[in-house]
This record gives C-alpha cells, sequence and structure tokens, in this order.
C-alpha cells in the first residue's frame, strides 16, 4: 500500500472536508451492467483494459457512509485513468441484503473483472470460498482478513478514531449522557464502541454512554427509534457506527431541534464526512466524523494492481500515525480541538493503548 497516498488525502489531524467526498461524483441510481466483459483475469490485461469492480455491504453506494466512501474512491480511480462506469472499466454490484452477497460475488467472477472489492466484513465467507475456487481472479476485502495468495485484505485502527470522537462528547456533553448506536455486533463495530467508550471516560469520567444496537445497517427507521429513546433519557450526542442507519439517528437529532429542543443536541458520523447531514432550520448538529481512507484503499491498490504489484496475501492496517483514519473539525470547540490534539499525539507516540473490544 502507498502510505503517502493515505496521508495526503487523510490529515492525521483534522479536517473540515474529507478529501475522498470531493473526488468522486455522485452516486449511481443504478447498479452497474455487469451482463459481461473482455477482461483477461489471468494478470495479463493492459492497462486499457483493465477493470474493477466492488460488491457492497448492506446499505448501497449513496449510504453517505462506508459504501459511499468506497465508490468515490473507485470513481476517482476512474477519473483518473479515463475509464467509464461498466464492465469495461468500473462498476458496483449492490448487496440489499445478506443473501445476495454470493450471488453478487459470483456474478463479479463471472463478469471477469481483473480486481474484485468485497466492502465490509459481510463479505468474508463468501469471498474466502471463491477465492479458493477462482485462484487466478484478485480480490480484496476491506474490514478483515482472508489469508490467501489472491487477496489483499484492509484493516483500520476504527478504535483510534473513535476513541477521539469520545473525547470529543466527553468533552462536549452539557448533560454528562452521551449514546452510541452500532449496526450489527461485530469486531469491527466493537472496535468502534471500545474505543468511543474509552475515549469519553479519559475525558469526563463522570459522563455515561448508553450503547445500543440495531441489528441492521441499512435500517434508518430502526436508528431513529434508537436515538428517540436516548435523547429522551437525556443523552445529548450520539456516535454511530451504522452505515445508513445513521440517517436515522441524524433525523430524530434534526427533528428535535426543529421542534424547538431545549438541550443543543449532536450526532457524531462516522467513515466519511457527514457535516451536511446534520443541517436544521437553526443550524448544524454535526459535532465532528470520524474519517477511514476505505476509497483511498480502493484507489490505491487498484493502481498497484494494474501496475502489477497486487499486495496478494498481504494485511494492510491503518490508523491514527499512518493517515488511515482521522477526525473531521465539524462544530468542535477550539479547547475540545486543542485536547483531542494532544490525546491524538499521546495514542500516535504509544503513550495510550486504546482497547479494540468492549470492557477491556
Amino acid at each position: 500500500m502507498k502510505r503517502k497516498n493515505l496521508k495526503a488525502l487523510i490529515a492525521l489531524g483534522f479536517a473540515s472536508t474529507f478529501v475522498l467526498a470531493a473526488c468522486g461524483g455522485g452516486a449511481s441510481d443504478e447498479t452497474a451492467d455487469t451482463s459481461g466483459g473482455n477482461t483477461d483475469t489471468s494478470g495479463g490485461s493492459s492497462a486499457e483494459d483493465f477493470s474493477i469492480v466492488m460488491v457492497t455491504d448492506i446499505g448501497g453506494v449513496d449510504d453517505r457512509s462506508f459504501n459511499q466512501s468506497a465508490w468515490e474512491g473507485m470513481q476517482a480511480w476512474g477519473e483518473e485513468h479515463g475509464k467509464e462506469q461498466g464492465t469495461d472499466g468500473y462498476a458496483y454490484i449492490q448487496s440489499d441484503d445478506d443473501s445476495q452477497i454470493t450471488t453478487n460475488l459470483n456474478t463479479a467472477v463471472q463478469s471477469n473483472f481483473d480486481l474484485i472489492y468485497g466492502i465490509g466484513f459481510k463479505l468474508r465467507p463468501a469471498m474466502a470460498e471463491l477465492a479458493e475456487q477462482n485462484p487466478d481472479q484478485n480480490f480484496v476485502l476491506i474490514d478483515d482478513v482472508i489469508e490467501s495468495d489472491n487477496v489483499a485484505s484492509v484493516l483500520f485502527k476504527d478504535h483510534e478514531a473513535a476513541f477521539l470522537a469520545g473525547v470529543a462528547a466527553g468533552e462536549t456533553t452539557e448533560t454528562d449522557r452521551v449514546g452510541f448506536v452500532g449496526g450489527e455486533k461485530s469486531a469491527v463495530i466493537d472496535r468502534f464502541e471500545a474505543g468511543f467508550v474509552a475515549g469519553v471516560e479519559a475525558a469526563n469520567p463522570d459522563a455515561t454512554v448508553d450503547v445500543q444496537y440495531a441489528g441492521s445497517f441499512g435500517d434508518a427507521a430502526m436508528g431513529k427509534q434508537l436515538a428517540a429513546g436516548m435523547y429522551g433519557n437525556g443523552a445529548d450526542i450520539i456516535f454511530h457506527a451504522s452505515g445508513d442507519t445513521g440517517n436515522g439517528v441524524f433525523s430524530e437529532a434534526i427533528d428535535r431541534m426543529n421542534a424547538g429542543s431545549d438541550t443543543q443536541l449532536w450526532v457524531i458520523g462516522v467513515d466519511r464526512d457527514q457535516q451536511e447531514l446534520g443541517n436544521y432550520s437553526g443550524g448544524n448538529l454535526t459535532l465532528t466524523s470520524t474519517l477511514k481512507g476505505v476509497g483511498t484503499a480502493v484507489h490505491d491498490i487498484a493502481n498497484q494492481t494494474m501496475e502489477g504489484n497486487f499486495p496478494g496475501g498481504q494485511v494492510t492496517n491503518y490508523g491514527l500515525a499512518e493517515g488511515g483514519v482521522g477526525l473531521t473539525e465539524g462544530n468542535l470547540s477550539d479547547d475540545v480541538k486543542t485536547s483531542i490534539d494532544e490525546y491524538r499525539q499521546q495514542i500516535i507516540d504509544g503513550e495510550i493503548t486504546v482497547p479494540e473490544t468492549p470492557g477491556e
């Protein structure tokens, strides 16, 4: 992985805008046509013929979060190389339900793309099986690991960015009650929860964290319901790590602020800058957002592979020190930003070890 590219696109400190969000165009409303292709997956394709595809996690490429970040990175790669969306350039296949993942990955294989991305840990079982059955096909798995020479695995130290989000919440809350909404229980979301809770505790030992899971990354109605309960019980800040479900968290906060809430309510976004989701009649309620260089990884590995340097069998893991995760400036006060800078440096220097599992 070209570390310098990650550092160029995600600042180690704050960024008012996630650079990758400006690199790609808007998400397409329809899944790309994957009915066929002419790419030689044995590795003999020229740069002109090289093609890539991503199979999404639940939520779609317009989830304003994880999948969208990956898609924007793919679009940026296409723009860089003059590629068009389709089987001869770049495409996505959307998974609207867990049951579609295996079929979608099979479609990607049969369509003869040079490089197939699985966006999210849920794709691991199906991709592991297909990688074994198709040893000449190159795969990339985001957010989990497959030990195979034809799979490149990419991990992010989400807990480090989540810790900084916890510091932001702990130092900003006026009620000493904050919330965490997760999508589905998994090792990945465990890292978000553990880091966030640890950050809140470090910054404000008097604050309590209400942790709830929606059981889905694509259920905005459940996100709104969970947020209603948390805000109703006195929380004034909620951090969500729940993909499209988080849109419901924003919706509930906006509805309450528009209705004249006596308390300033905030939401902390995830994976990309979600500032625009927090607009309401009286201003903006996105306190900050954690950043994850998914799109950069997608873009970078595509270039490496096209140049004949596919990182098969390797696991890359990016955190604060590598510039792979970060935090936006959002609506943080200057004092809180200063504090976060100090905590961030302590993590980079190894003075703070952020837990990856809740309860550590």
